[in-house]
């Protein structure tokens, strides 16, 4: 079973910045789609981006749009997802996931373990 690791959490004042990273355990493991979500203590969890790797095209929900990027790499022996998060503010702390889909038009059938984030004010 592929395995999706993120890392680059941590601890970070308002007004921060942090890059999250997520792997795929096998570098064959191929994907059409990949995003981070988030989940807040007592909140469920919500889409934050997106990439679909076979046009480009990136989504962002209206919270992080113009802070975050995402971006990665899903070429033949690599697949890596990054999610680059500037001017970060407190109501973005939360455990962040990376998921992936690997049926085209489907739904994110993979699942990371989280990397949790805390912004101080």
């Amino acid at each position: 079973q592929v395995q999706l690791v993120e890392s680059g959490g941590g601890l970070v004042q308002a007004g921060g910045s942090l890059r999250l990273s997520c792997a795929a355990s096998e570098r064959t493991f191929r994907t059409y789609t990949m995003g981070w979500f988030r989940q807040a203590p007592g909140k469920e969890r919500e889409f934050v981006a997106s990439i679909r790797w076979i046009t480009g095209k990136t989504t962002y929900a209206d919270s992080v749009k113009g802070r975050f990027t995402i971006s990665g790499d899903n070429t033949k022996n690599t697949n890596t997802l990054y999610i680059q998060m500037n001017n970060l503010e407190p109501e973005d702390t939360a455990v962040y996931y990376c998921a992936a889909a690997t049926i085209i038009n489907g739904g994110y059938n993979y699942w990371g373990q989280g990397t949790q984030v805390t912004v101080s004010s």
